[in-house]
């Protein structure tokens, strides 16, 4: 006996649990529109924490992302950025890293110019906001402090070795050492393991005891991320005061520590601040008549409908399942939108992976207007009520100039803005 679908009334359903759309329903409730989000899990645990506006162009770094905007707007005036305003972008994202502060995981302001942040290998990336628990890393660089790189003993994932020899030219006075962690002695150790471990007072003072015993005279500390999953800020501070030191966090190779704080804490907070939110469920079909729109998708207590009166689609790409790539081409999965595409799966990449020049499926997505309505084969709007945000979205490979975050939280402003026009309307 099938059971009776259940179901939920909403202003705005948001699609998708990536960057893009957890961004979308805070912007929604700070508008105080009525938000579901539904969707499969998104790439969000896969992120370094960092958000990124522009890190490179033209193949090489970018130290003023503002610029690196005006420029692409001369070369590239249909990228996603380049339709939002510079100040709306700067907008989106202090009012994401605002809230994102609010909840307890405080970042860096956004500001004019890139931040110089540590990569899982000790390469270098230029972003705009970094966690407040990896902000002393890019400044104990710059003023080539006496720092040393601790790492663990069965922590796979992590080298401190690798971050030193990396950085060599950059920070001489870099070293690492090598410890073990309380209560892990032995076997493989997890950072999401180690970060829940510290948030217990009793580990931490054991740690900073082992920390104090190894670094020397360094006043600063370089930690794998894994400062605590829930009070990142809090567990920082409190290691600081025991060990008498400045300490900072490196992410660690995907999925890391600062990617399943945000995924946590969105899963956390949004349902407190009135969100109807259901993860980890796919969409299977999104319909439009008279009454608005219908999301059918189930879990394990069978069929769900929502119904919205506008829809936010956010899906992703290739990893969260908004495109999907078959031998005919590459789909979009949900309302079949079409997708923009080299003519063939020939014209996907070049004979390089490497290629500086980048790969043209890199650049494959759904069309949009001016609101960022998704348009049809023909150049029409879909639907009065639908909008997208995301790297879903055609004309940009974010890959390449390491700018997904601020296509997803500018895009996401945009549409959310948007909708909440078309709503005020009805």
């Amino acid at each position: 006996m099938s059971a009776e679908p259940r179901h939920f009334t909403t202003q705005l359903a948001v699609i998708g649990s990536g960057i893009a759309g957890f961004a979308a329903t805070i912007f929604a409730i700070n508008r105080k529109i009525v938000t579901a989000q539904v969707g499969n899990t998104g790439a969000v645990a896969y992120t370094t924490g960092y958000l990124d506006l522009i890190g490179r162009c033209g193949g090489a770094a970018v130290t003023d992302p503002w610029q690196a905007l005006a420029s692409l707007r001369e070369t590239e005036p249909t990228h996603p950025l380049c339709r939002i305003p510079a100040d709306d972008i700067q907008r989106a994202f202090t009012e994401f890293t605002d809230f994102l502060g609010a909840c307890g995981l405080a970042y860096s302001a956004p500001g004019r110019s890139n931040i110089t942040a540590l990569t899982p290998v000790g390469t270098l990336k230029q972003t705009l906001c970094v966690p407040a628990t990896m902000v002393a890393g890019p400044s104990a660089l710059a003023a080539n402090a006496l720092c040393v790189i601790v790492d663990f003993k069965g922590l796979k994932g992590f080298s401190g070795a690798e971050v030193v020899a990396n950085l060599r030219d950059r920070w001489p006075r870099l070293s690492t050492q090598r410890i073990v962690f309380p209560g892990m002695e032995r076997g493989e150790l997890y950072p999401e393991v180690m970060a829940r471990a510290l948030e217990v007072p009793a580990t931490r003072e054991k740690l900073a005891v082992a920390l104090n015993a190894v670094v020397g005279s360094a006043r600063v500390i370089g930690l794998p991320a894994i400062l605590g999953m829930h009070r990142p800020d809090h567990v920082l501070a409190e290691l600081e005061r025991l060990t008498g030191r400045e300490i900072f966090e490196i992410p660690t190779m995907p999925p890391s520590v600062p990617g399943i704080r945000l995924r946590e804490l969105f899963q956390q907070a949004l349902p407190q601040r009135g969100v109807t939110l259901i993860p980890q469920q796919r969409v299977t079909s999104l319909s439009f008549d008279g009454d608005g729109a219908t999301l059918a998708l189930s879990d394990s207590y069978g069929p769900i409908r929502v119904h919205a009166q506008a829809v936010i689609l956010a899906t992703g790409r290739f990893l969260s399942g908004g495109l999907e790539a078959h031998p005919a081409g590459i789909r979009e999965h949900l309302l079949d939108l079409p997708v923009t595409q080299p003519a063939g799966r020939v014209d996907w990449y070049r004979e390089r992976y490497t290629d500086p020049r980048g790969h043209a499926i890199h650049r494959a997505g759904i069309e949009v207007d001016d609101s960022f309505r998704p348009l049809t084969r023909e150049g029409r709007r879909y639907d009065e009520r639908l909008f997208a945000a995301g790297v879903i979205l055609a004309h940009q490979d974010w890959i390449r100039s390491r700018s997904g975050a601020g296509i997803a939280i500018a895009t996401a402003f945009k549409a959310v803005v948007e909708a909440e026009r078309f709503l005020a309307g009805r």
